[in-house]
């Protein structure tokens, strides 16, 4: 068992940054070495992680004795081949960010991976670790009965600017419901403790990007929709996506109902968005309303205010970079999240963006994705 896990980092844009944050905030923990070929994010991430050594490539990266782990935090398209690469060179316990993959042809390589990696990898999805969330998720069972009807709404702001607008395109991104969204079918699959088995989906991009252009290109990114999912156990479960609601108090809200009552996590976006003018930002909440006697009741979960502005995810970054690093010292069995939980995700993305492109209804089946087109 390592005295201080020490990480290797590939990518430090936007959400890397959030994890050399969050990291930097763990006990016996450091940033050893990073891979980010961007000079600006380079420049930024070196400001969170003072005594990590920069690398040119993910191969002399591997070539560091000193490492315990890997974080992959590159563009969505990049994870599957650098996932690969550290397969065939220095298999080390590695958490990589959603979505896993992008494209349904990235399967065969995937498998491959998941058949020979010696190690133990967790699929960064952090919604799961929201504290408002994770109690809703603690107590879904008791306070519906039985979830019959889950629904999950975002309401937040439109996609930020990544390097290379790589997140403006469905090619390099997976496209929005699965870049986006496959938190929110995790979720689904994590509260329901099923299996999707039919995905409806009606979207469109009305709003954002739509004035944009890169390299004579323009986004294609979808930023509203509705995608409704039936699961094996007759439950189902709504998702309702929109991208230019950011004046909203709450970003998240997760609605559970069963025979016996409901129960919802409120969550609020970003803090460094809220107005100050408006006062302190909102505080999540979790609401249990019972059927039989009614009584609902609304408790406040804060999060540490140091945690807390260490991201722009609730407070959940921390907490996962806090289990990861227990699997990594061998004080935690196995990930939270694996690789099939984070397939699943992205199959369930990826039916949604053909639903929504066809009019049509696709059906799912376990570890088939055949009939699921980029």
């Amino acid at each position: 068992m390592p005295a201080k896990v020490r990480y290797g980092v590939i990518g430090s844009g936007m959400m890397g940054q959030e994890h050399l944050r969050n990291i930097a905030l763990l006990p016996d923990t450091e940033v050893t070495a990073i891979f980010e070929p961007d000079d600006q994010m380079a420049k930024a991430a070196a400001e969170f992680a003072p005594g990590a050594r920069f690398v040119s490539s993910v191969s002399e990266l591997l070539d560091i004795e000193e490492l315990d782990c890997i974080l992959i935090a590159s563009p969505n398209h990049c994870h599957v081949p650098q996932m690969e690469e550290i397969r065939r060179k220095r298999p080390l316990p590695l958490l990589v960010e959603k979505p896993l993959f992008t494209d349904p042809r990235d399967l065969a390589e995937l498998d491959a991976f998941r058949a020979s990696y010696p190690a133990p990898v967790w699929v960064a999805m952090e919604y799961r670790y929201m504290p408002p969330i994770a109690a809703l998720i603690e107590q879904v069972d008791n306070a519906t009965g039985g979830v019959k009807m889950l629904t999950i709404r975002e309401h937040r702001f439109p996609f930020l600017d990544k390097v290379g607008a790589w997140n403006r395109f469905n090619r390099y991104s997976g496209g929005t419901f699965v870049e986006k969204c496959c938190h929110f079918f995790d979720l689904m699959r994590l509260i329901m403790q099923s299996e999707p088995i039919r995905v409806m989906a009606s979207a469109g991009q009305d709003a954002n990007h739509m004035d944009e252009e890169y390299e004579g290109e323009q986004p294609d990114i979808l930023d509203n929709g509705y995608v409704i999912v039936d699961f094996e156990n007759g439950a189902r479960a709504m998702l309702e996506l929109c991208m230019f609601a950011e004046g909203s108090r709450f970003q998240e809200e997760v609605s559970a109902v069963g025979p016996d009552g409901k129960i919802e996590a409120l969550v609020p976006g970003p803090g460094r968005f809220w107005p100050e003018e408006l006062g302190a930002p909102p505080v999540p909440q979790l609401v249990v309303s019972p059927r039989f006697p009614k009584n609902p009741r609304e408790i406040e979960i804060p999060v540490d205010p140091v945690i807390l502005d260490a991201g722009d995810h609730n407070g959940s970054t921390y907490y996962q970079h806090e289990a990861f690093v227990a699997v990594v010292r061998g004080e935690k069995t196995q990930p939270d999240v694996t690789l099939e939980d984070g397939r699943r995700a992205v199959e369930m993305g990826l039916a949604a963006q053909q639903s929504a492109r066809t009019g049509q209804a696709v059906s799912l089946t376990k570890h088939n994705l055949s009939s699921v087109a980029c």
